[in-house]
């Protein structure tokens, strides 16, 4: 048995430093600097080899199995997420090849959130860093996690298998005591992707700040920005289905997304018959059905406009030009240029957007 708590320990430390290393390389994810990404993770993965291979040959005592191999699974999925973001930033050079396989990254995470109670080294990972040391907020959720009845808590599906569409992620945070109403953060995915994977690029400052946070999936395999809106009845229903079972602050409803989420988020979030009241695009353009007219509901919204001024998908000007019309129809607009942002999601800038949405 003391060969096994050891054997988890020893794997926990690495583990934890590359599953951050990761978080850093997507976020500093430009593919003509692919290379020094990869060469940039190489090292924190091989740190976790053979701390893997002593936790699969230690002895475990029965009742402990689920966390060695919950443990071990993670371990190895971070080793396979490593070589195929290696092999496609040394090898091949496609930049949707290097968005391919850190697209593992959720599933990686998914796997280990359920260690969060047990492990307190994983619950402090799983917190924006700046509350990590947070000890009271570390306990809440430990006990909420573990109490049993009242509502559900923690990360729910609702018809959101990977292989299915028009279903959605919710993160309900453990230490919500039953009764408080909370904000209410809807992340939407970039073109291709899935609720269940965006989830995670926003899980931990949901928890760490203690708000909902809704990750749908679009009907289609990017959402609504062509022919009809198939997606903004469903995103209202999933809204108005949350409220009807946890509080819900209407006044703090925050629709943001990524890349086409980005560009629905304002195309959505301005229609007339929106529940959102703050929105957030990143890395995303202004849509054209938003000019003629369109953009007037924009007025006197709060708007958190983020881009990189290294995008290579929708190049920094068209988010200037965004700028410029929402200024002129006297958008409330906080506008951040990322200097070192590319075409991926800005995970440290998640607790800049809450700080925004709770602002009294």
């Amino acid at each position: 048995m003391i060969a096994g708590l050891e054997a988890a320990a020893a794997l926990l430390s690495p583990l934890l430093v590359a599953l951050e290393r990761v978080i850093w390389v997507q976020r500093h994810l430009h593919p003509p600097l692919a290379r020094r990404r990869a060469d940039a993770l190489a090292p924190a993965a091989d740190a976790v080899r053979e701390p893997l291979r002593e936790l699969e040959t230690a002895a475990w005592p029965e009742d402990l199995t689920f966390v060695r191999d919950r443990l071990a699974d993670v371990g190895r999925q971070t080793l396979d997420m490593a070589a195929a973001f290696l092999d496609a930033a040394r090898v091949s050079g496609d930049p949707f090849d290097l968005y391919r396989a850190l697209r593992r990254f959720s599933r990686v995470q998914e796997a280990l959130y359920p260690l969060a109670p047990i492990l307190e080294p994983v619950s402090r990972w799983f917190l924006d860093p700046e509350r990590r040391n947070d000890h009271d907020l570390v306990e809440r959720l430990r006990a909420g996690a573990l109490r049993e009845g009242g509502a559900r808590t923690g990360v729910l599906h609702a018809d959101n298998e990977r292989d299915a569409r028009g279903g959605f992620s919710l993160y309900v945070p453990e230490s919500w005591g039953g009764t408080t109403a909370l904000p209410l953060v809807v992340a939407l995915h970039g073109g291709q992707g899935h609720g269940r994977d965006f989830l995670w690029s926003w899980l931990r400052d949901a928890r760490a700040r203690e708000v909902l946070l809704l990750s749908p999936t679009s009907q289609g395999r990017t959402w609504s920005l062509m022919g009809p809106d198939v997606d903004a009845a469903p995103l209202r229903a999933m809204v108005d289905g949350v409220a009807e079972r946890y509080p819900v602050d209407r006044a703090r409803v925050l629709l943001t997304g990524m890349s086409d989420g980005g560009t629905y988020t304002m195309l959505c979030g301005l229609r007339d018959d929106t529940p959102f009241t703050h929105l957030a695009p990143a890395c995303g353009v202004l849509h054209i059905g938003l000019l003629g007219g369109g953009l007037e509901r924009a007025r006197g919204r709060p708007i958190y406009l983020i881009h990189g001024a290294l995008d290579w998908m929708f190049p920094v000007y068209t988010a200037r030009m965004a700028r410029e019309a929402l200024e002129t129809v006297d958008a409330r607009l906080v506008y951040r240029e990322l200097a070192d942002l590319s075409h991926t999601y800005p995970r440290d800038e998640n607790p800049r957007i809450l700080d925004w949405l709770l602002a009294v």
